[in-house]
């Protein structure tokens, strides 16, 4: 039987720009446009999916064209989809400016239906309903910080794990009231910056700067440097292997978020869940799109053999 992920979070259009040439700030540069379904929680949701777990994504949606396409990706992905729709509302999206290599210029969030995802929505049967179904809450940071508080306060109730996505620097703040009670937090370290008020000199000190915001345990992603994760009284580092060539890191953080929680799904310890999460990343950078349609299982494994041993810290 395949196990379980409740994702709550965004699901919505991501617009990418891509600059042709060197990038000339303050002036118009040549390039192409793209868009596709995209958001955290929705990434990391269909990733699962394609790694054989049997996901439910629930997040607010606009009554628009923009909306039915994110509908379609679900399907597609093989995502069991239950948005609230408001049709009135446009679906939420995210735009940005992406450099030759990949790598992103700017962004901008356009996230205000979100906030129509209130505490009390989780009352609703069926999402009652999928709490108590579920053998994994995955949430994103793109919530209201009170209903967030309110999907860490029923899954711990339920006695379910939770894990969660930061997002930005911007958003990942509203997780402080509940850290304590989210058993695992992917992100960067400008979101980690932002969680725990402090940036150390010593990338390892990441693990005691955000034990002492009472998480239970995490990944630091560091770009090409070596992660960060910590779980209980582990912790390790882990190089990200090197790719033949990055199309676009949109979706690496989320990939790597489905990559861990897929092998802690099927009992792998912190260094060999981190090591899947960094094969996962490693498929979706080299992919345009924000999840690779080649990602498998098979897949999966096959790049493992690119990832290196996790490096014991504690």
């Amino acid at each position: 039987m395949k196990r379980k992920i409740l994702v709550l979070g965004g699901a919505h259009i991501d617009r990418r720009g891509r600059i042709s040439g060197d990038t000339a700030p303050g002036s118009s540069n040549p390039g192409s446009w793209f868009e596709e379904a995209g958001g955290g929680g929705f990434n990391a949701a269909r990733n699962l999916a394609r790694l054989g777990f049997d996901v439910t994504m629930i997040s607010p949606r606009g009554g628009d064209p923009t909306g039915e396409m994110v509908t379609e990706a679900a399907y597609a992905a093989g995502v069991n989809d239950r948005p609230f729709v408001f049709l009135d509302r446009k679906t939420p999206s995210y735009t940005a400016i992406i450099e030759r290599d990949g790598n992103l210029v700017i962004a901008l969030a356009d996230m205000d239906l979100y906030r129509y995802f209130s505490p009390r929505r989780l009352a609703i049967r069926a999402v009652r309903e999928a709490f108590a179904d579920n053998d994994l809450i995955l949430f994103d940071a793109n919530l209201p910080e009170d209903t967030i508080a309110a999907i860490v306060t029923r899954a711990n109730g339920l006695g379910k794990p939770v894990a969660a996505i930061a997002i930005s620097p911007a958003k990942v703040i509203k997780l402080k009231a509940c850290a304590e009670g989210i058993d695992f937090l992917f992100l960067n370290e400008a979101e980690a910056t932002a969680l725990a008020g402090a940036r150390p000199d010593d990338a390892t000190d990441w693990v005691s700067l955000l034990g002492d915001t009472g998480l239970k345990g995490g990944v630091v992603t560091r770009g090409q440097r070596e992660l960060i994760a910590f779980a209980g009284k582990q912790s390790i580092a882990l190089q990200p292997p090197a790719v033949d060539s990055v199309a676009d890191v949109t979706g690496a953080g989320d990939s790597l978020a489905a990559g861990v929680l897929s092998a802690f799904m099927h009992g792998l310890p912190l260094e060999e869940a981190v090591r899947h999460g960094a094969a996962a990343a490693a498929v979706t950078v080299q992919s345009p799109l924000a999840v690779s349609e080649k990602l498998t299982p098979e897949l999966l494994r096959d790049t493992l053999a690119l990832v290196p041993a996790a490096r014991i810290l504690h």
